[in-house]
This record gives C-alpha cells, sequence and structure tokens, in this order.
C-alpha cells in the first residue's frame, strides 16, 4: 500500500524546541507526530462509540420507560469502590 503524508504544520520555535525536548532517544520527530495523531484519532473514535452507545441507551430507557436514578448509580460505584479499596492487592 503506497503511503500518504500527512500535512506540515507551523509553529513557534519556542513550542518546537519544547517538543525536541520530551523526544524519546532515538525517536525522530515524525515518529513522535505520527504517533500523537493516532491517538488522537482513536481518542475521537472512541469518543464518538462512547456518544452513540449512550444515545442508544437512552433511546432504550425511553422506549421501556426504565430508568435509573443517578444518586442509586453513584451509591452503586461508591460501594464498588469501597470494596476494591478494602481487598488487598497482589504485589506487581
Amino acid at each position: 500500500m503506497k503511503s500518504s503524508v500527512i500535512p506540515s504544520v507551523r509553529v513557534a520555535h519556542e513550542f518546537r524546541a519544547q517538543l525536541e525536548q520530551v523526544l524519546h532517544e532515538d525517536e525522530s520527530l515524525s515518529a513522535f507526530v505520527e504517533a500523537a495523531v493516532r491517538d488522537s484519532v482513536q481518542q475521537r473514535l472512541n469518543q464518538a462509540d462512547f456518544v452513540q452507545r449512550g444515545m442508544a441507551s437512552l433511546a432504550e430507557a425511553r422506549a421501556s420507560g426504565r430508568y435509573v436514578q443517578a444518586d442509586a448509580v453513584v451509591e452503586r460505584l461508591a460501594q464498588r469502590l469501597a470494596a476494591a479499596r478494602a481487598t488487598p492487592r497482589a504485589r506487581r
């Protein structure tokens, strides 16, 4: 498959210097930019999927008339968190 080029981006010299300071050893600026773009694309896809599932859940709740109150959900989450904190974790 033939590769494509992402358009270049103009940035201030100060920002470019900051960027170069955070590069890992043997990491190129191009590799960093590609990784950042890939991460951003994946985050947006995940966000869109999350919103789509939420909208489907809302439609199902409206159709069925069954809702769960927010305070009940928060209470159950608090109980799960307390239980998780009370359980000793295995050493890594």
